[in-house]
């Protein structure tokens, strides 16, 4: 007898930018008003991909306020973004796992970004 053939998976990983507030063991720095996480998620659609990112960072005491997708591997091409070979492991990998990958985190101070360059007065 044949084995029934796996269905091919319908599961795509989106890049997705994560506004988050401050909230009790967020792990976020002192002083810090909130975050942004740059996250690569798997899912059916883009909406099942937010759902299950924004369950994980509530389960890791994150306080996500906005998120905003910026669409697939094939979807950020066709807009002309460039996307460097470790940008897309982690995307292949967001897949791979069916998970959710945080990429990078970058904290707010009175609600700017964080930047090397910035002196402390």
């Amino acid at each position: 007898m044949d084995k029934p053939r796996k269905k091919p998976s319908r599961q795509q990983a989106f890049t997705l930018l994560v506004q988050v507030g401050r909230k009790d063991g967020d792990g976020l720095p002192e002083g810090a008003t909130g975050g942004a996480l740059m996250i690569y998620a798997s899912g059916v659609d883009e909406a099942e991909a937010v759902r299950e990112t924004v369950a994980i960072l509530k389960q890791a005491d994150l306080a996500p306020l906005d998120v905003t997708g910026y669409g697939t591997l094939a979807e950020r091409e066709a807009q002309g973004h460039e996307i460097h070979d470790d940008e897309r492991a982690l995307m292949q990998r967001a897949l791979d796992e069916n998970s959710v990958v945080v990429a990078q985190m970058t904290p707010f101070f009175n609600g700017e970004e964080s930047t090397s360059d910035e002196v402390e007065h």
